[in-house]
């Protein structure tokens, strides 16, 4: 029976993989960073309507991180080399501010201040200031043209289209999210459950 070489070339690399241990962890290695790409790609494929819903969905994730944080824990640290919690969500505000402002071409409404550094790190007010950041970017996104997502800005000093640096902000807004969960186990608060849809 004839098998064309690519099948053949498929049947070995298998068998390769399956036999010998370092092949098979080479083989999840790269199979993770292709899914890392592909979902990196995606982002940056959503309608533009898409992308506000995610945004509309993250704030309300961080929300829930942010109530669930008892008053007290709001300058509360992990360690002594770290943010506070209040400075996590403050900073996460500052990125959302300073993505969104480069996306829309006009100065941040924080003008040069940080949240971080003047925002007052307690619930309400800590509250209230990332709420507001997230008010602001998606106000960015509802007004830019659908048409001006492939855009290029600077970044940062890298040069790349609006909709690939709205996707860097989300990765970055989720990425401060998800650290502040260890501060609300140490704080023995069960962090809200995942919110994908």
């Amino acid at each position: 029976m004839y098998l064309s070489f690519r099948i053949k070339l498929s049947l070995v690399f298998y068998l390769i993989t399956q036999t010998n241990p370092i092949m098979k962890k080479l083989s999840f290695l790269f199979t993770l960073l292709a899914l890392t790409f592909v979902s990196a790609s995606v982002f940056a494929q959503l309608t533009k309507e898409q992308v506000i819903t995610e945004w509309k969905r993250a704030k309300v994730y961080t929300k829930a991180y942010l109530d669930a944080m008892p008053a007290d824990g709001y300058t509360f640290k992990a360690t002594p080399e770290i943010r506070t919690f209040a400075q996590q969500m403050l900073h996460l505000t500052d990125a959302n501010y300073y993505f969104g402002s480069v996306v829309n071409g006009k100065p941040s409404p924080m003008g040069k201040a940080s949240a971080e550094k003047t925002v007052e790190q307690t619930k309400e007010a800590t509250t209230k200031a990332v709420m507001e950041g997230y008010d602001y970017m998606i106000s960015v996104i509802e007004n830019t043209p659908a048409d001006q997502m492939q855009t290029m800005v600077t970044a940062e000093g890298q040069k790349v289209t609006k909709a690939l640096l709205l996707s860097k902000a989300f990765e970055h807004q989720t990425h401060h999210r998800g650290q502040t969960t260890i501060y609300l186990r140490l704080k023995g608060v069960t962090p809200p459950g995942e919110m994908l849809f």
